[in-house]
């Protein structure tokens, strides 16, 4: 069953923008069918993807919409993310600091007035959280990052405020519920967030409603 929190700040400016992000697991996870259903069924007008191989990338073809995908360095899976409008620009690559086995890229989404990073960090926790202050430092505001954080406890980001959802989203080694897929926003409030039914993956995606907030616009 869904669970939903709200929120409302005095100083929001536009219309809010439904954003969805989900880890497919790559391989062995969800398919492009899912993929598709989940956009039917929840009609959000940002999709991020983190594990996403080449299957997705006829994704617009089914749905419309724009579709963008950035493998990470030396594997077949990456972020990837749909928008139902034309991004601003074209979805690039940020490099950030790369664990132990995998070097990590997060996936700059200029949308709408504001700019989304989506992101598959590192489980290393002292890792994690070098990359989120990397992306902070160049994030100009209104920015969110979502994605999978594999992060336990506070993100401990300066001028962020963690605004997805509560419940778990994840269980580690199938056992333990952990809250890893996350949203975090500088300049923007969250009017609404959700856990989604779980299906296909072993992370279930989650759903955030957000709108940016007067006079924190630094540019793109």
């Amino acid at each position: 069953m869904r669970r939903e929190m709200t929120g409302t700040g005095s100083g929001a400016a536009g219309p809010s923008v439904r954003v969805v992000s989900w880890n497919l697991l790559h391989s062995v996870g969800a398919r492009i069918n899912d993929v598709i259903a989940l956009i039917r069924q929840e009609k959000p007008d940002l999709l991020l993807m983190q594990e996403a191989t080449a299957g997705l990338d006829i994704l617009a073809e089914h749905v419309g919409g724009y579709y963008a995908r950035t493998p990470l360095p030396g594997r077949i899976h990456g972020p990837a993310c749909w928008s139902l409008t034309p991004f601003v620009r074209k979805p690039r690559a940020c490099v950030i600091p790369s664990g132990a086995l995998v070097r990590r890229v997060a996936q700059i989404v200029h949308f709408d007035s504001f700019i989304v990073a989506n992101v598959h960090l590192s489980h290393g926790q002292i890792m994690n959280r070098r990359q989120l202050r990397r992306l902070a430092a160049v994030l100009p505001a209104p920015a969110a990052i979502l994605g999978d954080f594999n992060l336990v406890g506070p993100a401990l980001v300066p001028g962020f405020d963690d605004v997805g959802p509560r419940e778990p989203t994840h269980r580690m080694a199938d056992l333990v519920p952990i809250r890893i897929d996350r949203c975090l926003v500088r300049g923007m409030v969250c009017e609404q967030a959700s856990v989604l039914p779980v299906f296909a993956s072993d992370h279930q995606p989650i759903m955030v409603r957000l709108r940016t907030v007067r006079g924190h616009s630094e540019g793109l």
